[in-house]
């Protein structure tokens, strides 16, 4: 059995917090110039735009974008570590605080949905647990900004609906809502499991790499023709037209009953901000 505290777990927490909210991953770049060589005129220059402010963010240490998000995190918890000094939830929540208040990010969670009474700390995260195998713990932070996060959906579709339903789904959602998202988006999306964990799936294809498949070849393939469908749609990027609607569409699906079509989008912005480590 190998030992953690929970003052550990915190200091790295703390330290994600910064990390993702600063620095665009490489990959969420790459794929921005990539997609920016197919573009032109103010598409072109407004996929450069946010390249250079990436640039900006990482070198002056300043937040991507303003709206630093809800804190989403992830954790893979070795069976074989002992948590010492404390709990997981409160050691992960102490971290969050720490890292908004100590990088000056914006705090934006309020403590009752109604009476909207800000809670200063921009906690509680949403903490997703899940067991695994081995000494280390793996913990993946994705800040959500609420933008990206109003323009997501769930439905519970008939199974009779299939692919075409699904499809249909998830191009409609993009066509009500993506260009309130600041696109260029990408798009997490969960087929199966039931309404509870649906949405959990959408949001943890999120933290795939860019250029990365659904390991079924049938599933990267819808995965490709997704793409292309949301990027025929001409949104573009912040909604000003062109080709670049999506950067990419990333699929993760899970067993349903037998009478259920569970599936859920969760799109992000072109801030697809996730770091990860491991202790």
């Amino acid at each position: 059995m190998r030992t953690v505290t929970a003052d550990t777990l915190s200091r790295e927490m703390e330290k994600l917090c910064g990390r993702a909210n600063f620095d665009l991953p490489h990959d969420v770049i790459e794929k921005l110039k990539e997609f920016a060589g197919r573009e032109e005129g103010v598409s072109k220059s407004i996929l450069g735009d946010i390249i250079e402010n990436a640039v900006i963010a990482a070198r002056e240490k300043i937040p991507l974008c303003q709206d630093t998000g809800t804190a989403n995190v992830f954790v893979k918890l070795g069976r074989e570590v002992l948590i010492e000094g404390g709990n997981i939830y409160d050691a992960i929540n102490k971290g969050v605080a720490a890292g908004y208040k100590n990088n000056y990010l914006r705090k934006s969670v309020v403590s009752d949905p109604l009476r909207r009474e800000n809670t200063g700390d921009n906690t509680p995260a949403n903490i997703y647990i899940d067991l695994v195998d081995g000494d280390k713990i793996e913990i993946a932070f994705l800040p959500k900004g609420g933008g990206s996060e109003n323009a997501s959906a769930l439905k519970m579709l008939e199974p009779s609906a299939g692919w075409d339903g699904v499809k249909e789904f998830v191009l409609n959602a993009v066509k009500d809502k993506g260009k309130n998202a600041c696109p260029p988006l990408v798009i997490g999306v969960g087929i199966g499991g039931d309404f509870a964990s649906v949405g959990k799936l959408a949001k943890t294809a999120l933290l795939r790499d860019l250029s990365s498949h659904n390991p079924d070849s049938f599933y990267s393939e819808k995965e490709r023709e997704l793409l292309s469908a949301v990027n025929a749609l001409g949104i573009g990027p912040m909604g000003m037209g062109g080709e670049t609607t999506a950067l990419a569409v990333l699929i993760e699906t899970a067993p349903a009953h037998i009478a259920s079509l569970p599936a859920a989008v969760s799109i992000q912005c072109h801030c697809d901000r996730r770091k990860k480590i491991v202790i």
